[in-house]
């Protein structure tokens, strides 16, 4: 009898070793509107073990390169054309721009580039912001919006590389990963 119990906290101490890497990660959506408010598509964030995983899956945009930035306020206002998303996110005053001297800030990503027929499909990788409660969350202030500007980011001008005006804009929230739903309740959860 002392096997069978022996064993069997074993095989749990075991199980609980993978849970861990089972465990859902963090991960939220954006869902972008054009100036003119029709939707234009998302923007999909995943927390992983080497940052956070962009994806873009847009359409209605004019083909050409586009400045992409993680704006500081989660707000996204038609009537002003999106100022109101704030500035770029930033946790430190730092300049704007991969190329800038003392650059880049958290907010900045690489540009993005639409296809003839306007549909922009794309991924990037960041490990300036997490989607977790610590430091570096863009969840910890007044939320958090992605942008999409109408010309490319040169990486060096101040304060928003020349990108243009604002033409999409999606408030970022958070969300459990996908098919971690149907985990916990498959556990009772």
């Amino acid at each position: 009898m002392k096997k069978i119990a022996a064993g069997a906290c074993a095989l749990l101490l075991l199980s609980n070793q993978f849970v861990g890497a089972d465990a859902p990660k963090a991960h939220a959506v954006a869902h972008l509107i054009g100036l003119d408010g029709k939707p234009i598509g998302d923007a999909t964030l995943h927390q992983t073990g080497h940052g956070v995983l962009v994806e873009f899956d847009l359409r209605g945009l004019p083909p050409g390169p586009h400045g992409v930035h993680i704006h500081g306020s989660g707000i996204c206002e038609r009537a002003k054309h999106f100022a109101s998303a704030g500035p770029h996110f930033a946790l430190e005053p730092r300049a704007h721009g991969y190329l800038a001297r003392g650059g880049p800030h958290e907010g900045d990503l690489p540009n993005q580039f639409a296809a003839g027929d306007g549909t922009l499909r794309a991924s990037t990788l960041t490990s300036a912001f997490t989607l977790g409660n610590g430091e570096k969350s863009i969840f910890t202030r007044s939320g958090a919006a992605i942008i999409l500007d109408s010309q490319a980011d040169d990486y060096t001008s101040q304060p928003d590389g020349h990108s243009g005006a604002r033409i999409a804009c999606g408030v970022i929230n958070r969300d459990v990963a996908p098919g971690a739903r149907e985990r916990r309740h498959a556990h009772g959860a």
